[in-house]
Formats: C-alpha cells, sequence, structure tokens
C-alpha cells in the first residue's frame, strides 16, 4: 500500500513537471528563469496536492515535496524555491500534526539549501541538483535521529529516499528536456531570422542594383533574373527565365563567348567578358558581365552567377576621347604637311594667272583659278584641326550655293554617267554660312554617291524646311547602300569604306556641319542605297 502511494505521489509530481512545459512549448515559449516567481507559486500549488495525497507515519506525511523544492532551488533559484517551501509548509500544518517537528525540519532544510546557493550559485543546473539532495539526505537523517521517527523500519525511510531519487532525477531529466529543446528552438528561430534577414538583404540590393543579377545552370539557361532587367533591357522577369542567355546576344558575340564558357568548365573561375544584350525594343546594349561558377558537391559546376552593368556610357566616353585622340594625330599631320601642299600650289596658281592674262578665253581659267582657291581653304581647314580658327558667316542663299557646286562636278556627273535632280519645295532658302566651307561639304557628299553608284545611276538633292524651320538639304544616292551597323561610325577620323579612302573627308564635314550648329543624319541599308540628312538653322 506505501509503495502504491509512493507511485500515485511519483505521477502527480511527474505530471506538475510536465504540464507546464508542454502548456509552454505551445502557447508561450520563454525560457522558465523568465518567470522564476510565478513558477515558484505554481510549484507550490503542486505540493498542497502532493501533501494532501502524502502517507502518513507517527503522525508525519512522507511525499515528494521537498523533491520539488530542490528544483526549483536549483534551476530558479533561492527566492522561487522558498516560495514554493513555504507553500508546501502551510498545506503540511494543514492537513498532519507534529506541527513542531515540521517546521523545525523545514527551516533547517530552507537554510540548509539557501547557504549551499550561495557557493553553487555557478554550477549547472544538474551539478546543484546533486549537491541539494546530498544535502537533503544529510538533514533528513540528521532529522529522523534527532526525533526518532520510525527507527525500527529501516526499509521505509529507504524507499522514501529513493522515490525521492527516482523523482528528481525524472524531474530533472524533463526539465533538461525542455531547456535543451528551447535551445534548439531558440537557435532554429535565430537561424531562420538570419536567413530570412540575409534573403532579404540579397533581395533588397538585388531589387535596388542597376547591375543586371541572374543565375544560369550548366547550360546558361536564365534561372532568376534581377528586376533591373526591367529597366536595362525591358524584359519581365516571366519572359526570360528558362531562356537561353545567348537568345539575347548579338550574334558576332555568341562564338566568342561560348569558347569562353568552355573554358570556364576546365578553369572553374570567374570570368569577365564584354558582349552585347539586345534590349526588347531590338537596341544593343554593351554590358561588361563577370560569370562566377557555382561548385557542387562533387566539384562540378552546377549554375553560374552573372552580374553585367551598362557600359554604354563608358564606350562612348571611350569613343569620344580616342577621337579626340585622332584629331590630335589628325592635327598635327596637317601642320607638318601644310606647308608642303601650299608651296607647289602656290607656283600653280601663279602660272595660271600668268596664263590668263596671256589669254583672252577665260572661261576655264577663272574655274581653275576658283578651284585652286577652294584648294587653298581645305588645306586651311586641315590646319584648323590642330589650331581651330574664328569662321567668318555670311548670310547666303543655299539653293544657289547648291546648284554653284553641282556646276562644278557636272563633268563627273557626265563621265560617271550619273543624273541629279534638285527639287526645291520652298524658295528661296537663306542661312548663315561659310560658303567654301558647306561647299566643301556638299562635294563631299556627292562625290561619295558617285563613287557607290559604279554603274551610275540617279542622285536626288531635296531642299526643304523643317517642322522647326530648319533648313533640311537631303542627298539620296542609289549606291552600294552601308551596313545599318557601321552607320554610327560614320565620320570618325582614319574611319572609312573605301579601299583607297583616309577617313578624313566626312570627319571634315561633321566639323563643319557642327561649326555651323547644323546636324548630319545617315539611314541606309546594304544594297538599297544611302540618304544623307544635314539640318542647318535657316534665317530669314
Amino acid at each position: 500500500m506505501i509503495f502504491l502511494n509512493y507511485i500515485v505521489n511519483l505521477s502527480i509530481f511527474c505530471l506538475f513537471v510536465i504540464m507546464p512545459l508542454v502548456i509552454r512549448s505551445f502557447i508561450n515559449h520563454k525560457p522558465i528563469n523568465k518567470v522564476r516567481l510565478w513558477v515558484g507559486v505554481y510549484a507550490g500549488m503542486f505540493t498542497i496536492i502532493l501533501v494532501m495525497l502524502s502517507i502518513k507515519q507517527q503522525g508525519f506525511a512522507y511525499d515528494l515535496r521537498y523533491a520539488t523544492v530542490m528544483l526549483v532551488f536549483a534551476y530558479l533559484g533561492p527566492m522561487a524555491g522558498i516560495i514554493t517551501g513555504g507553500i508546501a509548509l502551510l498545506a503540511r500544518l494543514f492537513v498532519g500534526g507534529q506541527w513542531y517537528q515540521a517546521i523545525i525540519g523545514f527551516t533547517i532544510v530552507m537554510a540548509s539549501f539557501s547557504v549551499l546557493h550561495l557557493f553553487i550559485s555557478r554550477f549547472t543546473p544538474i551539478k546543484k541538483v546533486v549537491h541539494l539532495f546530498g544535502t537533503f539526505v544529510c538533514m533528513y537523517v540528521l532529522y529522523v535521529s534527532i526525533f526518532h521517527i520510525i527507527n525500527d523500519n529501516l526499509l521505509f525511510h529507504l524507499q522514501y529516499l529513493l522515490f525521492m531519487v527516482v523523482g528528481v532525477v525524472i524531474g530533472a531529466l524533463l526539465i533538461e528536456s525542455y531547456v535543451k529543446l528551447y535551445q534548439l528552438n531558440y537557435q532554429l528561430s535565430y537561424m531562420y531570422k538570419k536567413v530570412e534577414e540575409s534573403e532579404s538583404n540579397y533581395r533588397l540590393i538585388a531589387e535596388n542594383t542597376v547591375d543586371l543579377i541572374s543565375i544560369m545552370d550548366k547550360e546558361f539557361v536564365l534561372r532568376y533574373i534581377s528586376p533591373s532587367h526591367k529597366y536595362i533591357l525591358g524584359y519581365e522577369e516571366s519572359e526570360l527565365t528558362g531562356v537561353a542567355l545567348s537568345a539575347l546576344i548579338h550574334p558576332d558575340d555568341v562564338c566568342t563567348l561560348k569558347n569562353k564558357w568552355d573554358g570556364m568548365f576546365e578553369i572553374k573561375q570567374s570570368q569577365l567578358i564584354e558582349f552585347r544584350l539586345q534590349h526588347k525594343n531590338g537596341d544593343w546594349i554593351e554590358v561588361e558581365s563577370r560569370f562566377m561558377p557555382v561548385k557542387g558537391e562533387d566539384d562540378s559546376i552546377e549554375h553560374f552567377v552573372k552580374i553585367s552593368r551598362d557600359i554604354s556610357e563608358r564606350k562612348k566616353s571611350d569613343e569620344i576621347l580616342l577621337q579626340s585622340e585622332k584629331l590630335s594625330v589628325v592635327g598635327e599631320l596637317a601642320a607638318g604637311v601644310a606647308h608642303e601642299i601650299r608651296n607647289p600650289l602656290t607656283t600653280i596658281k601663279g602660272f595660271v594667272q600668268l596664263y590668263k592674262n596671256e589669254n583672252k578665253s577665260t572661261k576655264y581659267t577663272e574655274l581653275i583659278l576658283s578651284e585652286l582657291d577652294r584648294i587653298e581653304t581645305i588645306t586651311s581647314e586641315l590646319l584648323s584641326l590642330g589650331k581651330p580658327q574664328a569662321v567668318q558667316l555670311i548670310r547666303m542663299n543655299v539653293k544657289e550655293l547648291i546648284e554653284n557646286t553641282l556646276d562644278i562636278l557636272t563633268p563627273q556627273f557626265i563621265m560617271n554617267d550619273i543624273q541629279f535632280h534638285l527639287i526645291v519645295e520652298e524658295t528661296p532658302f537663306y542661312i548663315t554660312c561659310e560658303k567654301n566651307q558647306l561647299k566643301q561639304v556638299f562635294i563631299n557628299i556627292i562625290k561619295n554617291a558617285i563613287e557607290a553608284m559604279k554603274g551610275g545611276g540617279e542622285i536626288y538633292i531635296n531642299l526643304r524646311k523643317g517642322k522647326d524651320g530648319a533648313c533640311i538639304i537631303s542627298f539620296q544616292d542609289q549606291g552600294c547602300g552601308i551596313p545599318e551597323e557601321l552607320l554610327p561610325r560614320l565620320g570618325e577620323p582614319f574611319y572609312t569604306l573605301k579601299e583607297k579612302g583616309t577617313g578624313l573627308g566626312l570627319m571634315i564635314c561633321h566639323k563643319i556641319i557642327k561649326q555651323h550648329n547644323g546636324s548630319i543624319t545617315y539611314v541606309s541599308r546594304l544594297n538599297e542605297g544611302t540618304l544623307i540628312e544635314i539640318t542647318l538653322p535657316s534665317v530669314s
């Protein structure tokens, strides 16, 4: 019967330990030491039940209330332990006799536990339980000896202490399991929080950077793209996910890029590559991309991370710098040869003037002298590339300037079987210009058109007024045309599409038109002819 009562007491004790741990695991997951006093009160309430079901012997009550007190002391400290012990004492005094001995025994145990806790406060809870239980056994033996409690039945005391040991061990294991579970859950929660913060930070970077960030599989198929693709390339994420990167790359760059991709599988290191990506509207954008291979467990490449940056503006800056350097070279070249050109030119011009004075017919000599003057002007223009000079602008009729240019080129039209058509929508057109410079531009453009039409053809020259009142002069030929991708380079120093060209003609044309606050544009396709439009500000 005594053994059965102990089993009941032990079961209630275990229920007391388990119930708050389970409740707090699901409802309010906080460590027990955050609510010390409340747990002390709760433990005290349960000791009342243990005392009510205690085993009565010679006026003394035997139960596991001191196991509860020891656990509270070990895990929550003296204050909570004293609260639990005080409630247990009140319950003991209410249900049993021997008040005097009960109070003395409680005082001795509480005092011993409190003093001992000062020395073991830095111990782990398990070590505290061991020391507290050892102290309790000593106090219990002393208590039994002083008050001569059941001296004739040693087995009864051994049973009691055995169940105390079992109760303390089970309680400590349950509490330690809860503490370990809490620590594990706390670590998992902390890790999840850090992962979410890290993911949030990476997403924040990916969604707000101007760089193009993408993840590709080993076949270079896009699996993730950053939102910046929408702003740089015009594509939504759904439009590019699952698309091979090569489908967006300029055809001229695909072969080179694939060779470098194959090399990355061998060296397994990141590479910096420049190529062109197609915008949704069809334009090509220069990008600088770093491909970073991501290795799997077997050290093989499973993914690639690509970070690209739009370098179109940088390329333009580099081209402007290169053009400036070329202009500087041209200026030095012009300064070096100008005098060598002018010396024989002066001699030729002198003999022509002498010939003019000795002959009455001056029809061709006037034209020769006029062209020699233009050669001198062109030489001066070459010098101006190295040392810019002020331009003297005068008011001119554009129609008359074009007609004068066509008169000069008439022999070439005849020799090359070229017919020209001058179409003037409104007359007259007046602009402020330096006439020889503009004549040089017109001659250069028309001569290029003649050279592009090997078997003859027609040249249409159109003079009209633009929407803003500007004067627009267009030249349309029926020549071989120019590939569209080469049009942006026209006008660069030393860039030419002709076998014996120097690339200086269009460069000078661009410079002259720019000095006149105008613009020059090209529209052409291979085998479809070329349209050149010059826009100049008009005057009344």
